[in-house]
């Protein structure tokens, strides 16, 4: 029995990240709430103000429940990304709960890249059945954004030694590895910026995220404990990049 061929491999994968992207916003809603309750413990403030955080929990839950039932899946996929692109700022300018400038990058550059998946699927990319065609005005905005996200990686590895040391805790070849790494992420970066061999930097960067995801994020233990990063806030980090990864395999297959 032949097995599947290269064109049903890519239509598997194509809807396993379109699976993996429209669930984002439920795991992601978990992590907030497991977050907040792990605050209120040490009677801290959530990100967002009272009851405003309920409005964005009911929004963001709204938006993957839909697109997961792919009713007007382009249409929630725009909505989330723009929903998340105003909680990120009201976060941000809220300042309710202060974090170190290496962790803003980290959070802040992870929720732009979402957003740019976000924009990405609503685009018509993964679309199995494309009824309409796909708007390459959005895909080449959500390709900019993931693009600025990884200019944000190869910036912290320059300049935040938390970063730094996580990667030089699991990588053979001490520094020349870490630069070889910040270069192989910039000239990703510039494929997605100019919108040139994006499918091929999407299979990389979707080959080397998964190995990020493993060493680098699921190291709670340095990251926890080493770094005072809350517990659920660096799980809720980890789920942005499954999110990511999810965005680059539509990229890396239908894009």
């Amino acid at each position: 029995m032949a097995g599947p061929s290269r064109k049903q491999m890519f239509r598997f994968l194509s809807q396993l990240g379109a699976f993996i992207l429209t669930r984002f916003g439920f795991w992601n809603c978990f992590s907030m709430l497991m977050l907040f309750a792990e605050r209120a413990d040490l009677k801290r403030k959530p990100d967002i103000h009272l009851p405003y955080l309920y409005v964005d929990m009911g929004v963001a839950v709204l938006c993957a429940s839909f697109m997961s039932f792919g009713v007007k899946r382009r249409w929630f996929a725009l909505a989330a990304a723009v929903h998340l692109a105003v909680s990120t700022y009201a976060a941000y300018v809220g300042e309710q709960v202060h974090y170190g400038d290496w962790l803003k990058v980290r959070m802040y550059s992870r929720a732009l890249a979402i957003i740019g998946g976000f924009l990405v699927l609503a685009s018509g990319a993964g679309e199995v059945y494309r009824r309409k065609a796909r708007s390459r005005s959005l895909q080449s905005t959500g390709q900019i954004f993931l693009g600025i996200y990884l200019i944000c990686v190869v910036y912290s590895l320059q300049h935040s030694k938390e970063d730094r040391q996580a990667y030089l805790n699991h990588i053979f070849g001490g520094e020349l590895t870490l630069v070889l790494l910040e270069v192989l992420f910039g000239v990703l970066a510039l494929a997605f910026l100019s919108g040139y061999y994006i499918r091929i930097a999407a299979q990389i960067l979707a080959t080397i995220l998964p190995l990020v995801i493993l060493l680098i994020d699921g190291n709670i233990g340095y990251w926890h404990h080493s770094r005072k990063v809350e517990f659920w806030n660096q799980m809720k980090l980890i789920g942005h990049n499954v999110g990511i990864f999810g965005a680059l395999l539509i990229l890396a297959t239908d894009g």
